[in-house]
C-alpha cells in the first residue's frame, strides 16, 4: 500500500498516454485488470473476466485495434481498447467507419485525476486519425461517473440498453430429436449465412460490412438455421437464425458473486447428477460448478421471423446447449439481445445471472445528428461478436 506521502507525491506527476507494449505492461495490465474485476455482471451476479495472459484478447480478431496505457511516473495505473470496422448505419443507410471503445480502466488508487479523459482523447484522436466517424461504447447504466465522462464532457448519447441472458450448461443434453422432430436445421456455409444476414439484419445501426470475415473467424464455430422440415431456409415460411462463437478460446470467465439460491442449486445439482442416472430424464435443472475458470459460447446474430419462429429459436438454443455439454469446458451460454427485442423470452437463461445492466452510448465524430439511432434491428450489433 502507498504512503500518504507517496501518493501526494505521485498525484503531482503528470499522466502520459501511450501505446501497449507487450513485453513490458502486461504483467502490470493483468493486475490492473484484477484490481478492476472486469467483466459482465447484474445486482445479485458477477462473470469476472480472465484473459489467461493476452490482455489483447478481446480485441485481436479485429480487422484493426490499439491499446492505449496511462502511466504516471513509472507506474501503469490506466488502460483503454479500442477497435475500427467498417459498417452499414441505418441512420442514413450510408457506409461508414466506427470506432468501438472498450476496456477501459483506471487503478482505483489514481482515479478522479482525469486520468479516463486522457484516455477516451488519446484514443478518439486514434479513430480520428484512421478516418473513424462514429465512436460508440458500453458500460454499466449504474456507474454514473463513466456516464457523465461520456455524455456530459465527450458529447456521447444514449442509445441503446442491451439485455445480456446467461444460461448454464450442465453434464446433461437437453432431449432433441433432430430425426423424429418437424424441425430442419441446417448449418450453413459462410457466404449463404452472409447473404441470410445481409437480407435480415442490414437494418440494425451497425451492421458489419465485414460480415463475411466475421463469421470465417477462428472463434466462430458456426452458423445455423431452422426452419419446418418440409421446407428450405431460403424460402422458408418460418425461420430461426444464431451464429456461436466459442469465447473460451480467446478468454475464460470465473463467477464472481452469486445469490445463495444459485449456489445452493448447483450444489445440489451435482448431487443429483452423481444419483439419478440421465435416462431417467426427471427434468431438474443442471447447473454446472462455475467457482474456477470456465469456457463460454456466445450466441450472435440471433434473428427469427414467421409463425413458427418462437419454437425455432428455442430448438436452435437447445441445440447449441447440447453442443456446449459436449464440449465439456463451456459452463454457460450467453447472447446479447436488445432490451425491447421480443426474442429474449424466447432464449433460454437463468433470471438470477442475466443482466441489463450495460447502456450503449454513441457519437458521431464529425458532429452528424445521432436522430433515431437505437430504432434499428435489436440484434445488428451483437454481429460484432462479445
Amino acid at each position: 500500500m502507498q504512503s500518504p506521502v507517496c501518493h501526494s507525491w505521485m498525484m503531482s506527476l503528470p499522466v502520459r498516454v501511450r501505446s501497449f507494449d507487450w513485453d513490458r505492461d502486461r504483467r502490470a495490465v493483468e493486475e490492473l485488470e484484477r484490481l478492476c474485476q472486469a467483466g459482465f455482471a447484474s445486482a445479485r451476479t458477477s462473470l469476472v473476466t480472465i484473459t489467461m495472459g493476452d490482455p489483447l484478447c478481446r480485441v485481436r480478431h479485429s480487422p484493426i485495434y490499439e491499446m492505449l496505457v496511462a502511466e504516471v511516473g513509472d507506474e501503469l495505473v490506466g488502460i483503454i481498447r479500442g477497435t475500427i470496422k467498417r459498417v452499414l448505419v441505418s441512420a442514413n443507410s450510408m457506409e461508414a467507419i466506427v470506432g468501438y471503445l472498450l476496456g477501459l480502466r483506471v487503478s482505483p488508487l489514481h482515479r478522479r485525476r482525469g486520468i479516463a479523459s486522457h484516455l477516451v482523447s488519446a484514443m478518439e484522436d486514434w479513430f480520428a486519425s484512421n478516418a473513424v466517424e462514429w465512436a460508440y461504447m458500453a458500460t454499466e447504466k449504474s456507474n454514473e461517473p463513466s456516464i457523465q465522462l461520456f455524455t456530459s464532457k465527450f458529447g456521447y448519447v444514449k442509445f441503446r440498453q442491451p439485455i445480456l441472458l446467461v444460461n448454464p450448461v450442465g453434464q446433461r443434453k437437453k432431449p432433441l430429436n433432430l430425426a423424429e422432430s418437424s424441425v430442419k436445421v441446417t448449418a450453413l456455409e459462410v457466404d449463404d449465412a452472409a447473404r441470410l444476414y445481409r437480407r435480415s439484419l442490414s437494418s440494425a445501426e451497425f451492421f458489419p460490412l465485414d460480415i463475411d470475415r466475421i463469421l470465417s473467424s477462428e472463434p466462430t464455430l458456426g452458423t445455423w438455421v431452422a426452419c419446418p422440415r418440409d421446407e428450405h431456409w431460403a424460402t422458408a415460411s418460418s425461420l430461426a437464425v444464431l451464429s456461436v462463437w466459442n469465447g473460451g478460446e480467446v478468454y475464460k470467465l470465473r463467477l464472481g458473486r452469486a445469490p445463495w439460491a444459485f449456489v445452493a442449486l448447483s450444489k445440489a445439482s451435482r448431487i443429483l447428477e452423481m444419483i439419478i442416472p440421465a435416462q431417467l430424464g426427471l427434468g431438474f435443472p443442471s447447473v454446472p460448478d462455475l467457482s474456477s475458470a470456465f469456457g463460454f459460447y456466445f450466441m450472435y446474430g440471433l434473428h427469427a421471423e414467421g409463425p413458427r419462429s418462437a419454437s425455432l429459436l428455442r430448438f436452435l438454443c437447445l441445440l447449441v446447449h447440447n453442443m456446449a455439454v459436449k464440449d465439456g469446458d463451456v459452463k454457460v451460454v450467453v447472447a446479447e439481445l436488445g432490451g425491447r427485442d421480443e426474442l429474449r423470452h424466447h432464449v433460454p437463461h437463468f433470471g438470477c445471472m442475466s443482466c441489463s445492466e450495460d447502456l450503449w452510448c454513441v457519437k458521431s465524430l464529425r458532429g452528424q445528428l445521432t436522430t433515431g439511432m437505437g430504432q434499428g434491428a435489436a440484434a445488428g450489433e451483437a454481429l460484432c461478436g462479445p
